[in-house]
């Protein structure tokens, strides 16, 4: 067994340990962060596979920004574990049959994917062709030529619904004190200090010429 092939029987065993504790986790929080380490160690197995771009992005967007806000909305909102976790058992056979048939269809698509009729000889000429090609280089030839219009209107419907999700959250109240920006940049010196003519102060009367004022009263 080779070096690459020990890295791949750790990174699954470390990815299948991950997305069970997933599923398993009583707390939300750990969840996320073996959601995190299963993120991480997929990335590392597309790596194996010579899928740097793949790998790349699942770190970035998945772990770097998906998960990032996942973490901070459970740890800001404080979620009730326990009232969550009412019903699971009534639920859990629908939900262990789905599952099952999900891993029934993954299989049998996996398990027809390894079935392969070339001989060793054209799948080593395959091999070392493709590793002469930058898979990241051409993903992004056929991004930008084949299908750059799906692409523009896909970041145009980003575009749109982050828009959106900042219209519907920025909403003005109406118990919120602000200044405004543009009347802070407009203001004069004269608006900001005004010089009022006062009298002169008097000076206090003693405290016991007081007293004895009071008494011949």
């Amino acid at each position: 067994m080779d070096i690459k092939t020990g890295f791949f029987y750790l990174f699954s065993a470390v990815l299948l340990f991950a997305s069970f504790r997933v599923i398993t986790a009583r707390n939300p929080v750990y969840a996320a962060l073996y959601l995190v380490l299963a993120f991480a160690q997929a990335a590392a197995l597309w790596i194996l596979l010579k899928a740097e771009f793949l790998a790349i992005t699942l770190v970035l967007v998945y772990v770097g920004a998906v998960m990032v806000l996942f973490l901070f909305v459970v740890m800001m909102l404080d979620i009730n574990v326990d009232s969550l976790r009412q019903g699971f058992w009534k639920h859990f056979p629908v939900a262990g049959t789905l599952g099952a048939i999900m891993a029934l269809e993954m299989a049998a698509v996996v398990m027809g994917g390894f079935r392969s009729t070339e001989t060793p000889k054209s799948l080593a000429v395959a091999g070392q062709m493709t590793a002469q090609i930058s898979n990241t280089k051409e993903l992004g030839k056929v991004l930008y030529s084949q299908y750059v219009y799906p692409l523009e209107i896909a970041a145009v419907i980003l575009l749109v619904a982050m828009i959106a999700a900042i219209a519907l959250t920025l909403r003005q109240r109406k118990d919120s004190k602000y200044s405004s920006p543009s009347d802070q940049v407009r203001v004069k010196a004269a608006d900001r200090m005004t010089v009022l003519k006062m009298d002169a102060t008097k000076i206090a009367e003693p405290a016991a010429d007081n007293a004895a004022q009071e008494k011949k009263a």
